[in-house]
């Protein structure tokens, strides 16, 4: 096996797979970003979730919130539904995994606060409990799939977004979402800062 040669076709594959991706995502994500962004100057807040790579990119992107993305600006209000190991476990354990984020968008959501639902299938069950629970919270729900947008884009609602990864393989999509979450940190800090390039 040429290793080398293998990790070349990833990298290719890997940006073939974002290039493709633009001219289907560009428009749904700047719509995310202003939907974001109207939560934030109206005093609320986004909740992200998601399960594996999924919750890392929820946690990433609170992150990227609460602290700074690439300009100096105040904290943004982001809470990933991943982080609090008691509230999970005490909720999968009395009641079933299926709601570890439901419970949580019920306890913490407002109307106006923004959901970001994320599965690359878009049949995680517990980030749809969630996105049913958003909609009972009267929050809008961005979600961010792949591979077609399994049961998540059969639920989303008029005044939701969905940013749907066209491609399949898991790694690829993954690696998609890194960017576009990129994408709307760096869309939100623009239009909050007034930035024009």
């Amino acid at each position: 096996m040429d290793l080398i040669d293998r990790i070349s076709r990833q990298f290719e594959d890997s940006a073939q797979t974002k290039l493709a991706a633009v001219e289907w995502m560009a428009a749904p994500i700047a719509q995310a970003v202003e939907l974001m962004t109207g939560s934030l100057i109206n005093n609320g807040k986004i909740l992200a979730c998601g399960n594996g790579g999924s919750a890392a990119d929820a946690q990433h992107f609170a992150a990227e919130l609460v602290n700074r993305f690439e300009m100096e600006r105040p904290p943004l209000a982001a809470v990933a539904l991943t982080t609090d190991s008691s509230t999970l476990t005490s909720i999968a354990n009395d009641y079933d995994y299926t709601q570890v984020f439901s419970k949580q968008v019920r306890a913490l959501g407002q109307p106006g606060d923004v959901l970001l639902a994320i599965s690359t299938s878009g049949n995680s069950p517990n980030v749809i409990d969630a996105i049913h629970a958003a909609h009972e919270r009267e929050m809008h729900v961005v979600a961010l799939t792949g591979k077609g947008g399994g049961q998540m884009g059969e639920l989303l609602g008029p005044g939701d977004v969905h940013l749907c990864v066209p491609a399949d393989r898991t790694a690829r999509i993954q690696e998609v979402h890194l960017l576009t979450l990129h994408c709307l940190c760096d869309g939100i800090d623009c239009l909050l800062l007034g930035v024009e390039e």
